[in-house]
């Protein structure tokens, strides 16, 4: 099947559990967010799925927890925040 790179960047609880702000992830074409997020659990194990059990998508400036919608070329994930 073809493949294509997705940009993941990922912020506070997601950057920890990833050790990274941002990486290419390579999903088949027409992947879901559903698949995008079983290949980072594979990738980072048990901190990830806990991250991404709460987290939120932002793709082509739209804000998602949609797991069956398309990844895009780039997406954002986004834990909780904490503040006020």
């Amino acid at each position: 099947m073809a493949e294509h790179s997705v940009s993941v960047r990922y912020f506070a609880a997601a950057a920890e559990a990833a050790g990274c702000t941002k990486e290419e992830v390579r999903v088949v074409v027409g992947a879901s967010l559903a698949d995008l997020r079983a290949v980072l659990v594979g990738r980072y194990g048990p901190s990830m799925e806990r991250v991404l059990t709460v987290a939120a998508f932002l793709q082509d400036d739209e804000l998602t927890r949609d797991l069956a919608v398309a990844a895009a070329s780039r997406v954002d994930v986004l834990p909780p925040f904490a503040g006020g």
